[in-house]
């Protein structure tokens, strides 16, 4: 499934939904010299949307705002990075107002800062005429964050490699439904990839298993292949965690799994209509309580 995103152009001004991600599969292969990890990993693109709105500002600086109070309003936030090296690198000399309208959690497994920077990669490519191809875009993204680069191609579904900047689209016919729980509390992906031990994971790679049981759209084979080997080390530190996994998989869904590094714990269901009861017998324990869908 893939989807050509639509902006809104008035000159001067972008408007451009940034989408969260899920990871269908998660295997972390070995450490890197640069202290990164090599993992292959299966993003989805899902529903649950930011809104980042750019306007072109003669101060020359790149100013930031937003409904959110832990939205970093500096050089700190990818999205003031992904300004700067555009500017920097081609010379412009007006500046940019960037509001972002979160909806997104932050810092919860769901790639929503990525998804902003990759979105003002783009729009900044319109808005200052600057004509990079994807692959141009791409550079800048890996210098940005692992997921950027997923985020600067349409498509709903694609495998990572590499860190996960190694982006090769599926066009799976295919959506899926989700429940997403996003529990009040924070997980730093450095700090995670830290503690892992990979000597503890599996060391079974069960991605053809998965890819085939999308290409068919089996929903409970879908459930059982998902793997996230940085499950293991999150519920050690944040057990409700894995208790929450186990409540969603008796709830009836095909099955539950971590995204990312969490602490989103997200189920494939089979409908709709069960995503929404399954959020109802949630919703009195937890206040982010999402039912998405694939984008």
């Amino acid at each position: 499934m893939s989807r050509k995103w639509k902006f809104t152009i008035n000159v001067s001004k972008l408007i451009l939904p940034t989408p969260a991600k899920v990871n269908l599969y998660l295997k972390v292969l070995n450490k890197r010299p640069d202290g990164f990890h090599n993992i292959k990993t299966l993003f989805e693109r899902i529903s649950l949307q930011d809104e980042i709105r750019l306007t072109s500002n003669i101060s020359g600086k790149i100013r930031i705002t937003s409904n959110h109070p832990d939205v970093p309003r500096g050089p700190k936030n990818i999205v003031y990075q992904a300004a700067e090296l555009l500017r920097r690198d081609f010379k412009i000399t007006h500046g940019v107002d960037i509001y972002i309208e979160k909806t997104i959690p932050v810092a919860a497994g769901l790639a929503g800062g990525s998804s902003n920077g990759a979105a003002v990669l783009k729009g900044l490519n319109q808005l200052w005429k600057l004509d990079l191809s994807r692959l141009q875009l791409t550079a800048y993204g890996c210098k940005l964050g692992s997921d950027v680069p997923f985020f600067l191609y349409d498509t709903s579904f694609a495998w990572g490699t590499g860190r996960g900047e190694v982006v090769e689209p599926v066009d799976f016919k295919c959506k899926l439904w989700h429940v997403l729980v996003v529990p009040r509390m924070k997980m730093h992906t450095r700090n995670v990839y830290q503690r892992l031990n990979l000597k503890l994971t599996n060391k079974n790679d069960h991605a053809s298993i998965l890819h085939r049981s999308l290409e068919n759209l089996r929903l409970n084979d879908i459930g059982r292949w998902m793997i996230n080997d940085l499950e293991t080390v999150v519920f050690q530190s944040a057990p409700q965690l894995a208790c929450l996994k186990e409540r969603l998989k008796a709830l009836g869904s095909c099955g539950a799994m971590l995204s990312g590094s969490g602490p989103s714990v997200y189920a494939v269901v089979k409908t709709r209509d069960q995503a929404y009861a399954i959020r109802e017998a949630l919703a009195k324990r937890y206040k982010q309580v999402y039912v998405v869908s694939t984008l």
